[in-house]
């Protein structure tokens, strides 16, 4: 039952920063909310280099939100990583940098490109060809080289089984790798973040979140978000049962044919291998209701790089990716 409580509540106003509007109740979303905080303000507390990761995606928007809030009215104490494929959609990389802009916060960009130049990754060719996986050798060497020993991330347990494998405090060996087994109990939330020199934590505040609460709460916040979340009209092809933006990037095996059609993605990545779904929903509001009703997982509907195998993404995971 939802208790009423008498506390403040902190609400991003568009002209930049947040205001204290009326007392609220103590719902699910508020729990999760705090939870969030909480977990930025342990990490802040007991971290030497902490960086969020920040595409321009609504998961990472979000968790910026909740990051601006634990510590408004200071500035965020650490930046936002991003790493760039450099297939990205335009609209995102757009949405990114005004963000940034408007939060104050610092932006540091690493590229794949970097890597593919530098001989320490191979580039994919053909029509399937993807920088997606390539991503995690790049965000390795950014880890190492500007000596990060906690990275938040915004992915969520609901996502993917390897995902729901998760504590909210990820150990990582010095290699950068994560195994499921040596993960430490987080009982009554008690985060354990010690670590080796060489060693980092990867640090997931949305863990709990699912694909509903996150619309919801960017409904209940007024978040913005990139174009590209909301139904509009665009150039697409279907493959492998998806429908994949027809972009500069990628490249149409025989047969298939690019069409035009109403349509939004749920999530958003590498161009390559990002799918989205034919939609009329234009605000939040009606995708929160889409969201609802839906019972495939945004991953499993429109990311073509987690049908690699059964255990494509916990493999990944090993390695070192997100």
């Amino acid at each position: 039952m939802t208790k009423r409580k008498n506390l403040f509540y902190f609400r991003w106003h568009p002209k930049g920063g947040f205001i204290v509007t009326t007392t609220y109740e103590l719902t699910h979303l508020r729990a999760l909310e705090a939870e969030a905080v909480h977990i930025f303000r342990e990490v802040a507390a007991t971290f030497e280099r902490p960086v969020l990761l920040f595409s321009g995606g609504k998961d990472s928007v979000v968790m910026l939100h909740l990051a601006a809030k634990a510590f408004w009215p200071a500035p965020l104490p650490f930046g936002v990583l991003h790493v760039d494929t450099g297939h990205n959609f335009d609209e995102v990389l757009a949405f990114r940098d005004e963000t940034v802009r408007r939060l104050g916060v610092r932006l540091l960009v690493s590229s794949v490109q970097d890597d593919i130049d530098a001989g320490r990754v191979t580039e994919e060719t053909g029509p399937r060809a993807s920088r997606n996986r390539l991503q995690t050798t790049t965000l390795l060497r950014t880890i190492s080289e500007h000596r990060f020993d906690a990275v938040f991330g915004g992915a969520r347990r609901d996502e993917e089984k390897a995902r729901a494998k998760e504590r909210v405090f990820s150990f990582r060996d010095e290699f950068g790798q994560w195994d499921p087994r040596a993960q430490r109990p987080e009982l009554w939330k008690l985060y354990n973040g010690r670590h080796r020199k060489g060693e980092h934590i990867r640090v997931f505040p949305l863990s709990n979140w699912t694909e509903l609460d996150i619309w919801q709460y960017i409904v209940d916040e007024r978040i913005e978000l990139p174009s590209i979340y909301y139904a509009h009209r665009r150039q697409v092809f279907q493959r492998d049962g998806m429908l994949l933006a027809h972009t500069r990037f990628t490249t149409l095996l025989p047969g298939e044919e690019p069409f035009e059609a109403q349509v939004r993605f749920r999530t958003v990545g590498d161009a390559t291998c990002t799918g989205c779904v034919e939609s009329v929903a234009t605000t939040p509001e009606a995708v929160a209701a889409e969201v609802a009703a839906t019972r495939v997982t945004e991953r499993g509907a429109t990311r073509a790089d987690d049908r690699i195998s059964e255990a494509g993404m916990e493999d990944r995971k090993r390695e070192g990716y997100f």
